[in-house]
């Protein structure tokens, strides 16, 4: 299982981070190429399990994404076949430890330990995406997500927002990768990071349906 990831896909979340990466006009849109980043597989936290926080890494941020599940092999997908790709969708959250990751940014060096450290990809429960002649019934890119600690929102992000929409984030990786059946994606992150805390109970919710539930320890 792979667990790739998309950075700096929404752009109010691209200004809270100082404007990094900023894509806004559609030239610009066009001569970029999306941020993506693999976290590792011993990364993934489910079934609400408890997220343990390193003390040890400086601030630990939330960060809520819509996640969807590959559900067939592929290689080199054509954009307008890859929704054919995915058959499930839930909130997640990239943790990200942020002080670890500017340091890496600052010495030009990868993300990997920012983001890929254990239980750094925690994953809801899945929503099956029903089909109708190879195409989902609802879009992948009209979904309100929203992720709530200690019973107060505070991120909340639309899938018709992203920069890259999942169709060419699908079609782009696997021009580098061979997807296989469940591998992950997790799609970026709206505006409204921040950093966690021993205790805090974290909900994530896709269309007002709760999907996620853990503690932070």
């Amino acid at each position: 299982m792979k667990i790739f990831a998309v950075g700096m896909n929404y752009v109010e979340h691209n200004k809270e981070l100082n404007n990094t990466l900023l894509i806004t006009e559609k030239y610009e849109r066009k001569t970029e190429e999306p941020v993506i980043f693999t976290k590792a597989d011993s990364a993934l936290l489910k079934n609400g399990k408890p997220f343990f926080i390193p003390d040890f890494m400086g601030r630990i941020d939330h960060e809520a994404e819509l996640v969807v599940r590959i559900c067939r092999l592929g290689k080199g997908i054509p954009e307008k076949f890859a929704h054919r790709y995915y058959d499930a969708v839930t909130v997640g959250v990239d943790f990200t430890a942020r002080e670890v990751q500017k340091k890496a940014k600052d010495l030009g060096r990868p993300w990997t330990i920012a983001k890929g450290f254990d239980g750094s990809a925690v994953i809801g429960e899945w929503v099956p995406i029903a089909r109708s002649e190879e195409r989902s019934t609802f879009n992948i890119q009209d979904l309100h997500f929203h992720l709530d600690i200690n019973g107060s929102t505070v991120q909340t992000g639309f899938s018709g927002d992203m920069l890259y929409k999942v169709d060419e984030l699908i079609a782009y990786i696997s021009r580098f990768f061979t997807l296989k059946t469940g591998d992950l994606l997790y799609t970026g992150t709206p505006v409204g990071v921040g950093p966690v805390h021993i205790d805090d109970h974290i909900e994530g919710y896709l269309e007002g349906q709760k999907v996620l539930d853990f503690w932070c320890k």
